[in-house]
Parts: structure tokens; C-alpha cells; sequence
């Protein structure tokens, strides 16, 4: 009989697709189901995945809305119904609040509970549940702010992509323009939709560009226009699935600093700009950053103390210097030498055959 695993996840993309990779490295081998919240669904294909739906509120309301207390008491007995229900035999959790009842229920019924931690500081509710587990799952081992006494339950595995990030196609660029692409979320963000754009308007002038920019649904016809416009070759997009494709165009990356998303990008051997969000949780995606910087890989610019002159001059000097550019896309090939889909597969299967 096969062992049974349910993958705890929910809220961002940076959640749900690691688990989704999990799923898919597992699938042949156990019976996997994922539990994830409403956000979470937008990203899960309901025909591909056995999924549950535990919808935790957020942490930082339970102070606020008592309320919230009883319904993360009600999600626990739910996630004890579900484990008990489903003979879960293992619970893998992406980390999140949304984690919260899962962790709690498999802690009850002593199911064993392996976590995620593909950021490099460790999360508040990974950190909590570190005594409860059997192993963390890491994709560095110098993971700030983890506890030296857990050291032993820390074990390090290539950076989780889905299958089709491995499976490139090189003949896709076919055009010599210098091709940017820029990530900010399907949402967008202030400075990803009215900021960087002029600055691509000026290089243009001088270098002819390529730029493929996502953004949010009300700026898609605004962006475009420009760009067609100031006669900038461009996609202009909101969401798109098949991102890998969009990447495989691109000769630099401008970015947030999600751990996934930086996994991805640098999976292509893309050089990027990293331009962390500066609330996200504890500072993560600037140590996210921060260790490709620390390996030459990339650049970082605070948008706290955003400069567009300052913007517009690492521009300038990224097209003039070849010999740091190439430099960076060198050490990402060599940093993603052994990050095969084989490799990581064989990895996570011993993992979790020795838990």
C-alpha cells in the first residue's frame, strides 16, 4: 500500500508552486494529495490534483478578531477529520500560516511532518513547528535566524522547479535586440509600472530594446501604447503560465526577490536586477537577494531609496560591460550545474523514504 502525503500550502505562488514540484517528484512513487487555502486555488488545476481546502485567516488578525482564534481551533479538528479520514501518512508543509491547523493536527496525532523552507531566513511558522518535525528542507545551509540546537534536522536540496523550467528551448530567442523582461507580479507594483519604463524609453534611444513587461490588468493598454509609441519592441502581459517561455527571450531580469521566482529566473542563467519588496516578512526576499549578490550573480537596488538616474546609469553600464555580464550568467551556469529534475527527484525520494 502506498504511503500517503498531504502537502500543506496556500496563499502566494511562492508557496504553491514548490508544492506543486513536490507533488509532481511524488506522484509516481505515493498517494499525494495538497491542502491549500482560497488564494491558493487559483494556482491548482483541480482536474491534475487531489486538493483540500483549508482556508486559514492570517495570523496577524488574530489579535485583532478573536474570532479568527475559534475558526484556527475549528481548522485544526477539520485538519484531524481530514488526516484521520485520508490515512495521511506524512505531512509536507510549504511553510505559511496557512500551515498553522495542519502542522498543529499531525503534531496531535503524531504524524510525522517534514517542512519547507526555500527562503534564506528562516519563517515564523516553520520556526515554530521545528521541534515537531523530522527534517527542514532547505535549499542553503547557512539559513539565518535558524537555531543551531535544530542544525541536525536541516538538510539541503537544489532549488525545487517545475519540470517544464528544465526543458528549455534555446532556439526561442531568434532576434539580437537586448531583451528585458520584467517580473513584478501579476498585481504589478508602483515602481515596476511607472518608474522603470522611462528609463527603457531613454537606453532605447541609444540601443534598440526589446521589453517584456508584466503588470496588472488596468496598466497592460497603457504600457503598450507607450512602448509602441517610443518604437520599443514589447509583450505586455498580466499573468502568464507559461512565464518559462518569456524567460527563454530574455537577456536580463528585472525582479521582486521571491525565493521561487529567483530560483526560476536564475535557472535560465539570467542575470537580474533584484529589486526586493521591502514589507515583505522579516526582510526575506533582500537575504533572498543577497545570496545570489554574495555569488556574483546579480545586482540589488532598494526601492526605499529608489534613483532613477542611479537606475539608469547600472543600466547603461550592464549594456557597455560585457565582461560582468557574462561573468554573471557564467557563474549562474555553474551554480545550476547539478540542478537536474533527476537529481532533485532521487534526493526528495530518500528524504522521505528515511522518514
Amino acid at each position: 500500500m502506498k504511503k500517503k502525503i498531504l502537502i500543506s500550502t496556500g496563499g502566494s505562488g511562492g508557496h504553491v508552486m514548490p508544492a506543486i514540484t513536490i507533488y509532481d517528484h511524488l506522484k509516481s512513487h505515493y498517494e499525494v494529495m495538497i491542502s491549500t487555502d482560497l488564494r491558493g486555488f487559483k494556482y491548482l488545476d483541480s482536474e491534475k490534483y487531489k486538493t483540500f481546502l483549508i482556508d486559514t485567516p492570517r495570523l496577524n488578525r488574530l489579535i485583532l478578531m478573536p474570532f479568527s482564534i475559534f475558526v484556527v481551533f475549528f481548522l485544526t479538528l477539520k485538519s484531524l477529520f481530514l488526516f484521520k479520514r485520508e490515512k495521511i501518512n506524512m505531512l509536507i508543509s510549504t511553510g505559511g500560516y496557512m500551515s498553522l491547523p495542519l502542522c498543529l493536527a499531525a503534531k496531535i496525532l503524531k504524524i510525522k511532518i517534514l517542512l519547507l523552507e526555500p527562503n534564506m531566513i528562516i519563517g515564523r511558522a516553520n520556526k515554530l513547528f521545528l521541534n515537531f518535525c523530522e527534517k527542514i528542507i532547505c535549499y542553503d545551509s547557512n539559513i539565518i535566524n535558524f537555531p543551531k540546537k535544530f542544525v541536525n534536522k536541516l538538510i539541503v536540496l537544489s532549488p525545487l522547479l517545475r519540470k517544464k523550467y528544465y526543458e528549455k528551448n534555446n532556439n526561442l530567442k531568434k532576434d539580437k535586440k537586448f531583451t528585458v523582461i520584467v517580473i513584478g507580479g501579476s498585481q504589478g507594483a508602483k515602481i515596476f509600472d511607472e518608474l522603470l519604463h522611462q528609463t527603457f524609453i531613454k537606453i532605447s534611444k541609444i540601443r534598440p530594446l526589446k521589453i517584456i513587461h508584466q503588470t496588472n490588468e488596468t496598466n497592460i493598454n497603457f504600457l503598450k501604447k507607450l512602448y509602441l509609441t517610443n518604437e520599443i519592441e514589447n509583450i505586455v502581459f498580466k499573468f502568464d503560465q507559461n512565464l518559462d517561455k518569456l524567460l527563454n527571450q530574455a537577456d536580463l531580469c528585472i525582479t521582486r526577490a521571491g525565493a521561487s521566482s529567483l530560483a526560476e529566473i536564475a535557472s535560465f542563467n539570467i542575470p537580474f536586477i533584484a529589486i526586493p519588496l521591502p514589507t515583505s516578512k522579516d526582510d526575506h526576499q533582500l537575504q533572498n537577494a543577497k545570496y545570489y549578490e554574495k555569488k556574483n550573480c546579480c545586482w540589488i537596488i532598494d526601492q526605499t531609496n529608489f534613483d532613477q538616474l542611479k537606475f539608469e546609469n547600472l543600466m547603461l553600464d550592464i549594456l557597455k560591460d560585457d565582461d560582468d555580464f557574462i561573468m554573471k550568467k557564467n557563474n549562474l551556469e555553474n551554480l545550476n550545474y547539478e540542478n537536474t529534475w533527476n537529481n532533485v527527484n532521487q534526493n526528495l525520494l530518500k528524504i522521505i523514504n528515511e522518514n
